[in-house]
Formats: C-alpha cells, structure tokens, sequence
C-alpha cells in the first residue's frame, strides 16, 4: 500500500489563530487546512468579498490549500426543528464562504440519527438535510456529516433517505472506535459512495456507553465542543490518543479508503493535546510512513 493522498491540519488544533495557524500547518508539512468558520474572524458575516479574496490568496501564498470548511453549529445539531430555520441559513452562508474560498466541502455534526425513522426528531434533522443537501447539491458541493455518534449502517440509511449526495460523510474513525465501537474499516466500506472527506485521529474506548452522554440529544442534553474535548482528555469512557497509539488500525483503514478509490484529503485533527505542535508534526510523520 502506498498512500497518494494529500495531508492536511486543522488549524484550530494548534491554539493560534487563524493567520499563525497557517503558517504553523505550512511548517509541519501539510498540504492543506481545515478552517472552523462558525464564528469569530472567519463567520460569513464578518468576511466580506474584498476580505475572502485576501485570504484565499494569503493561503495559496503559503502553498496551502483549504481541505474543508467546518460548520458544526453545535447544540443539538438538526433536531430542534424550532432552530433549523436560522442553522440551516447559517450553514449555507458557510457553505458559500467555503466556495468563495476554493473548497466545496463544509463538515458538520447533525446531531444523533435516531433509531426511530418515525419520530419527530428524525423528521426534523431529514427535512433540513434534504434542503442543505439540495442547496451544496445545485453548486456541485457538500456538507460532509462526521462520523461517530452513531453506527455507519445508520448514518448510511439516513443518507440514503435523501434524494442528493449534496450531504455526504466526513470520516472520523477515532470517533467511532472512541464512542460506537463501530469497525472503521467496514464503515469505509459501507459508507464509501459518500465518504468525500476524512479525518486522521486515534484513539480508546474504555467502557461502553450512550452517545448521547458524548454527543447530546434534544431533551437529553445539548452537544458542547469543548465538553466532547474534555471528555476525551480526562473522561471515563474513551480518550483521544496520538495517532499509533490508540485502537484505530491505520494500515487496515487507509487500505480501505484506497479499496474505495478515495483520493481526497487525510486532516489530521488532535482535539486534546498539552504539546499540539509536537503531536501534530508526529501525525504528519505517521501519515508519510504510508507513502
């Protein structure tokens, strides 16, 4: 096996800003970035036209590429059908940045696909994928869901109940060992006509447990970025590793991503580190074994 993907980092991972953070990803030999853009200086609406031109030039200046946007709203994702009006019109707006940007890829949590495709949950979260799923389909783009709040055969079912591939998957198979227990392998497998980017994360799972506790659920509680973050730091269920040193089996998973054809870009994302730099350049290190 040998890996022809391109390697990128999320810039957040580093704890440095926007601007630092590029730099940072360009001098741990990345090839690209993924940008949160939810708020702050990279919201859509404190970015105006003149700006977004700036920006995507500054990147291309440091030869960097953008890999994707994020847009994960947090909450309880899509199943508050009173707050998906005003998180589906952000989304878009993210979505139209990532355009202006020189990607066509925005990766999201929707919140827990429930089991139950009757419940008014389940409804909700379809009916504002099916619009966001239309909207990136109409500009031959995507809203990527990340894996591991729930199993791959659900997230694929729920995928499949649309009627465009504009909503596709993120792959993240730390969270699915850390939370599911789900087999990354055969989820690259089930979910491959969907799988449009992926993240690089390790990862343990130290008991079984509710993804809801992780993830949150409306009436359950809500999704907290920073609560996932110390769960997986210091909690009692699973934690956050560098990559090799967590259960994720790399050679087996990236040997799917190329049984599937995927030839986009492997982001390295390290939510819970003292030393980040140092982890990440490792991670980089790891990824260029397979090459």
């Amino acid at each position: 096996m040998k890996l022809t993907n391109k390697i990128g980092v999320m810039v957040e991972s580093f704890g440095l800003g926007v601007r630092e953070g590029l730099k940072k990803a360009k001098d741990v030999g990345a090839d690209g970035v993924q940008i949160y853009a939810t708020s702050g200086e990279m919201d859509p609406a404190n970015l105006s036209p003149q700006a977004r031109k700036e920006l995507k030039n500054y990147i291309a200046s440091l030869g960097l590429e953008i890999s994707a946007l994020c847009g994960d709203l947090g909450g309880h994702g899509f199943q508050d059908i009173t707050a998906n009006p005003a998180k589906v019109d952000k989304s878009k707006r993210i979505l139209d940045l990532a355009m202006d940007l020189g990607t066509n890829i925005v990766t999201t949590h929707i919140g827990i696909v429930p089991d139950d495709r009757q419940s008014g949950i389940y409804s909700a979260m379809q009916s504002a994928c099916e619009e966001l799923s239309q909207y990136a389909h109409s500009m031959n783009a995507f809203f990527a869901i990340e894996t591991g709040p729930e199993t791959a055969a659900t997230l694929k079912a729920f995928l499949d109940s649309l009627t465009t591939n504009g909503v596709s998957v993120n792959f993240d198979p730390a969270n699915m060992v850390m939370v599911t227990g789900d087999d990354p392998v055969q989820g690259v497998r089930l979910l491959h006509n969907y799988i449009v980017h992926t993240h690089v994360k390790d990862g343990i799972r130290l008991r079984e447990m509710d993804p809801k506790d992780v993830y949150g659920f409306l009436g359950h509680a809500p999704m907290s970025h920073e609560d996932i973050a110390a769960q997986a730091s210091s909690g009692p269920s699973f934690r956050e590793l560098p990559l090799g040193e967590g259960k994720v089996d790399f050679k087996a998973y990236f040997a799917a991503l190329q049984d599937i054809g995927y030839n986009g870009y492997l982001t390295i994302e390290r939510e819970v580190s003292d030393q980040p730099e140092q982890d990440i350049r490792k991670a980089v290190e790891f990824i260029q074994a397979f090459k």
